[in-house]
């Protein structure tokens, strides 16, 4: 394989544990002992104001600065107070290393697994569009490529027609790790979708396992607000009987978590076996109180998710949770785009796994 030794990682203290694993298979991909990490130090003055240096030289490298800007765990002193790290503080280092790179980097690209303002990608009425401003902002800045995985719209990329947008999912390596873990019979599961908008997402999962799909539709009082969003009145189901099948609930993030929980109530209640929920981001932004409570009364069996962003150790550990380690695509992704080779296979993972599973239906 041509050997091109142009490549460095920039990788913010948000995603420390997964840039290094990025690290590491890029080194069994290139069969080097390299580190591809380029030395940081970004800090903050005790007003709160932010800087960050580069401690390396980056001149006609090809550049990917990696950041998780999901990650709770980082705070700073501000006037002698810690003060944790949101999105847009995170979102706002990411363009301070652009700054500090841009005059001298070959080429920048932006991989951040979990989407800035991702949740905000359209509007109704008189609000804002957070996520299109924001990957303007990085087209601006002249951003060569941005990855990043399971948008939660990826027609959002419309709003940047001059940068590369690429959009992954860790379906196959998600599907894979439960095989390895949970389900012996391919022939009895169903994915469920716990609204509309997860339905595409669903019938990815089930064209790969070759099953059938149900949906819930969530009815919302449109009439009040809590905590931001209308709340949920009730989930309708849409789909065939799910006596005695292993059901896989998709969606690409949990937040409080309630929303999932409720379909997976409603599933056991309507005779499903066993029930397993996969999500790319697991955010858990309330308590865990409620998946717990589940876990004990059997109303779910598992809860499957990547290590994309953050999640505390403390719910590693427990026995309902599965991390799916999907580092090793990133670095297959960075890897390609750094020799100039196709993205299309990693794109389309879920092939590899379509053949073992139907294997196993055989």
């Amino acid at each position: 394989m041509k050997k091109i030794n142009n490549l460095k990682l920039i990788v913010l203290d948000n995603a420390k544990e997964l840039g290094m694993l990025v690290n590491n298979h890029l080194n069994v991909f290139r069969e080097t002992d390299t580190n591809y990490i380029v030395p940081i130090k970004n800090s903050r003055f005790s007003n709160g104001e932010g800087k960050v240096e580069i401690c390396e030289s980056v001149r006609e490298q090809d550049v990917y600065i990696i950041s998780d800007i999901g990650n709770y765990s980082c705070s700073y002193k501000m006037r002698g107070v810690d003060h944790p790290m949101g999105p847009d503080e995170h979102f706002a280092d990411v363009k301070r290393v652009i700054a500090a790179t841009s005059n001298h980097a070959n080429r920048i690209s932006v991989l951040m697994p979990l989407m800035y303002e991702s949740r905000q990608h359209k509007r109704k009425g008189r609000e804002s569009l957070d996520c299109a401003m924001g990957l303007q902002e990085l087209e601006d800045f002249g951003i060569k490529s941005y990855i990043t995985f399971d948008a939660h719209d990826p027609s959002v990329a419309n709003a940047v027609p001059k940068m590369a947008f690429e959009n992954f999912y860790s379906t196959s390596k998600i599907l894979e790790t439960m095989y390895e873990k949970d389900i012996t019979d391919v022939n009895n599961l169903l994915i469920l979708a716990p609204d509309m908008g997860a339905v595409e997402r669903a019938r990815y999962y089930a064209d790969i396992i070759g099953c059938d799909v149900g949906c819930f539709n969530k009815r919302r009082d449109y009439s009040r607000l809590v905590n931001g969003k209308n709340p949920i009145i009730a989930h309708d189901y849409l789909g065939r009987d799910l006596s005695g099948k292993d059901i896989i609930i998709v969606d690409d993030m949990i937040a409080s978590g309630g929303s999932v929980l409720d379909v997976a109530e409603r599933a056991k209640k309507m005779g499903a076996n066993k029930v397993f929920i996969s999500a790319t981001f697991a955010l858990f932004t309330e308590g865990i109180e409620a998946f717990e409570k589940a876990f004990a009364d059997k109303i779910i069996d598992r809860v499957y998710s990547t290590n994309l962003t953050y999640v505390p150790e403390s719910i590693k550990n427990l026995p309902w949770y599965v991390e799916v380690d999907s580092s090793e695509k990133i670095a297959e992704i960075i890897n390609n785009l750094n020799l100039g080779k196709s993205l299309e296979k990693i794109h389309h993972d879920g092939n590899e796994t379509y053949k073992k599973l139907r294997q196993m239906k055989k």
